[in-house]
């Protein structure tokens, strides 16, 4: 009897071939794509994930946490009441937000300027300003939030997700990335690393604005021809079968093999799904794409913010209604000058208008068209950054890091819209209660909770520990469910 290999091998020449017998292998694939989770452990509330994730630290007390104190002692010197330890030398006078905060929605939630592309979204949001990090350094504080482990060598959020529940779409990845345009945040790929999970979970980068979106999805040179396609698949078969029977039990040239295949039947579905040709002009506008073609100043800009942000968040909707199961769409690359993330030691207001108008107006009309399509009710959506930035002066017109209390916001699938828990102190520099503060852990749990996953039963054995996403942290904060 033909095996699977030698059919998807010989079915034709190429890797187009191969995905065609992939997907005229459906049943197996479809046990191969399938979760560890044979069911939920509840009736989930979502079914997939959208994490945007503010890379440099975004400011709370500038964005969504309004705070009258900074206002009234604005220039006043800052004291903390306790001994701060600064990151660098954050400590000058109090400083009031640099952008006018306005009541929006039934709510009345107070929004910055910046931000207020957000405020027809307010009412279906549920805002968390007491979270609270573990340090302030950049490289750590991100692989916490993205991994729940502040050190490398764990799974990403989205990793976790994908091993439980499965894919949708066996030509699609479970868990895709779509990286800031001009590079790859603190930590790079290691943010959505499988780490001891299959290899199959890894989160898949793509750059829809490149001319190649997806690295090494079809070959760029023109010596690769069919026939010599299918005479590399060929020998790549007979050594994978050799290694195989030397190394039973090692699963890691399965999940190898799938790769392979899962890229063959990418390169029919990947295209189409970045292809936003057929998007209708009323849609584009909506996401800000509507300068094709338009070029952009060194300095950093609303328009450029709008486009490149708002094009991911668009994407994004098209993966999940393609069957993805987590994406997380990032805003801010790493350390460099002219300053390109949310790092704003320098100037809040020059850094943080044009990130913040441009992540605002994608994820607004993120929210109204998945809420349009009815897929807002069972897709979730999380916003997060690695720390918040200090209430006090840096400089002139910056903000040193804040670990000590910074906001998240959840929205969608079984969240209660237009609420706001866990209030930060009345200069946003700790948690008013500070005995119970809402950590990494908590949003984590409360999201695998919403997708019928308990967050200590999802556990898998490494180096004799059971592993789990949240450690051994983490409640559920009942306070924003619906």
């Amino acid at each position: 009897m033909i095996s699977r290999r030698r059919l998807l091998q010989h079915a034709s020449s190429g890797f187009g071939g191969l995905a065609l017998a992939a997907m005229l292998h459906a049943d197996e694939a479809q046990a191969a794509r399938g979760g560890v989770l044979a069911a939920p452990h509840h009736p989930p509330r979502a079914k997939r994930v959208v994490h945007l994730f503010m890379a440099g630290a975004a400011s709370h007390v500038d964005l969504f946490d309004h705070k009258p104190a900074l206002e009234k002692h604005h220039g006043e010197p800052s004291d903390f009441g306790e001994h701060v330890e600064a990151f660098q030398n954050g400590l000058g006078p109090w400083m009031k937000s640099p952008f006018r905060f306005a009541p929006y929605g039934e709510c009345g939630k107070r929004l910055s300027d910046p931000v207020a592309p957000l405020g027809d979204c307010v009412d279906d949001m549920a805002f968390v300003h007491n979270v609270v990090g573990k340090t302030g350094v950049h490289s750590q504080a991100t692989y916490l939030q993205a991994t729940g482990f502040q050190r490398p060598g764990f799974p990403g959020a989205g990793s976790w997700v994908g091993y439980a529940l499965g894919t949708d779409n066996e030509n699609l990845p479970t868990f895709v990335v779509l990286p800031d345009h001009r590079g790859y945040a603190s930590n790079g790929p290691k943010n959505w690393d499988s780490a001891f999970l299959p290899a199959s979970s890894q989160g898949t980068a793509v750059f829809p604005q490149r001319e190649n979106p997806i690295e090494d999805l079809r070959a760029r040179a023109d010596f690769v021809t069919p026939d010599g396609d299918r005479d590399g698949l060929d020998l790549l078969d007979r050594l994978n079968r050799r290694h195989a029977t030397e190394r039973l039990g090692d699963s890691r040239l399965e999940a190898r093999i799938r790769s392979y295949e899962l890229a063959a039947a990418m390169q029919l579905s990947a295209p189409e799904a970045l292809d936003l040709s057929g998007e209708p002009k009323h849609v584009l506008e909506a996401y800000g794409l509507d300068r094709a073609g338009a070029t952009y100043p060194s300095t950093i800009n609303v328009p450029e913010e709008t486009e490149y942000f708002g094009r991911k968040c668009l994407i994004a909707r098209r993966l999940l209604e393609r069957g993805v199961r987590f994406v997380q769409v990032w805003s801010g690359n790493d350390n460099g000058f002219p300053r390109r993330n949310w790092d704003s030691h320098e100037d809040v207001e020059r850094d943080h208008g044009p990130l913040a108008r441009g992540m605002a107006v994608g994820t607004a009309a993120l929210i109204r068209d998945l809420k349009q399509r009815g897929l807002l009710e069972d897709t979730l959506i999380l916003w997060t950054t690695e720390f918040g930035r200090m209430p006090s002066t840096q400089g002139k017109k910056g903000r040193d890091h804040n670990p000590y209390v910074f906001t998240n916001w959840l929205c969608g699938g079984g969240v209660k819209g237009g609420v706001t828990h866990g209030p930060s102190d009345e200069w946003g520099y700790k948690p008013l209660d500070r005995e119970h503060p809402t950590q990494v852990y908590d949003v984590h749990a409360t999201m695998l909770h919403l997708l019928g996953i308990d967050h200590e039963r999802l556990t898998v054995r490494h180096d004799g520990i059971d592993r789990r996403l949240t450690d051994v942290h983490g409640h559920v904060i009942r306070e924003i469910l619906a």
